[in-house]
């Protein structure tokens, strides 16, 4: 019972998500007005508004105006849901699984943002750095000297890695908002996760750029939204981390 409560909480929640990523690159109001048709910017109705349900009744087209609603709307809303539910399977109904929905929010908001936009809002990330050493000093899975030097590090190698880059190249390699999401993760989930999350993070990036250009669909000049693999090493870390780092552990330093 618990577990579809939140499959329906998590539904409702991608939707309010689904407003944060249109309207925070924009710089809008997240309350006010009301949700609204991009396109003939018709108020919609409550019953517009049903997550998933509403695109399906109305082929996933606007009711006033039919224009075309980005599938990327149910997508979002059906992502926030489950990653919700798998985090109640593996943290319970706890204080940790609220810390992480936080986090697996904001993640959310930004991957999809820097995917269209190439930013990671600072009204994200900053006060998420901020609320992640709060968390810390309340919270007993995560000490705030581990939260304080998971942000110091976080953030400083990013920033040394783009220093270094950009000191070989002449080009910009590490945008500030990475920067800042790195460290903000620090701060949520300590110095262990860093690590970790920068190497899986750069992995799946090197990988995802060699894919591009080996089918031309880029070139190694072609800038890439990093915030994405970020978000996508810090799941890996957040259901899987602890595991992978005892095996690893386990076959090359035992």
């Amino acid at each position: 019972m618990i577990g579809a409560i939140i499959l329906v909480l998590g539904l409702l929640l991608g939707s309010f998500l689904n407003v944060c990523i249109t309207r925070l690159p924009q710089k809008k109001s997240l309350w006010w007005p009301r949700s609204y048709c991009d396109s003939c910017h018709k108020t919609l109705s409550p019953i517009d508004l049903i997550p998933v349900l509403s695109f399906l009744i109305q082929k996933g087209h606007c009711r006033y105006c039919k224009t075309h609603i980005p599938v990327l709307y149910p997508i979002i809303e059906v992502l926030t849901a489950s990653l919700l539910f798998f985090l109640y399977l593996q943290f319970d109904f706890s204080l940790e699984f609220l810390v992480h929905v936080y986090l697996v929010c904001v993640l959310i908001v930004l991957s999809f943002i820097d995917l269209k936009h190439y930013i990671l809002p600072d009204v994200i990330t900053l006060p998420s750095i901020v609320v992640g050493l709060i968390i810390s000093i309340f919270t007993p899975h995560l000490a705030f000297r581990v939260s304080l030097l998971g942000l110091i590090f976080g953030g400083g190698i990013l920033y040394a890695m783009g220093w270094v880059y950009h000191t070989l190249t002449k080009r910009e390699g590490m945008g500030g908002g990475d920067i800042k999401l790195m460290a903000m993760l620090g701060a949520f989930l300590g110095v262990q996760a860093v690590f970790f999350i920068l190497f899986v993070s750069c992995f799946l990036g090197s990988v995802w750029g060699g894919v591009c250009v080996l089918f031309k669909k880029s070139t190694r000049l072609t800038p890439i939204p990093f915030g994405p693999f970020i978000a996508l090493a810090t799941l890996v870390y957040i259901f899987f981390g602890i595991a992978l780092i005892s095996w690893y552990q386990n076959i090359f330093i035992n």
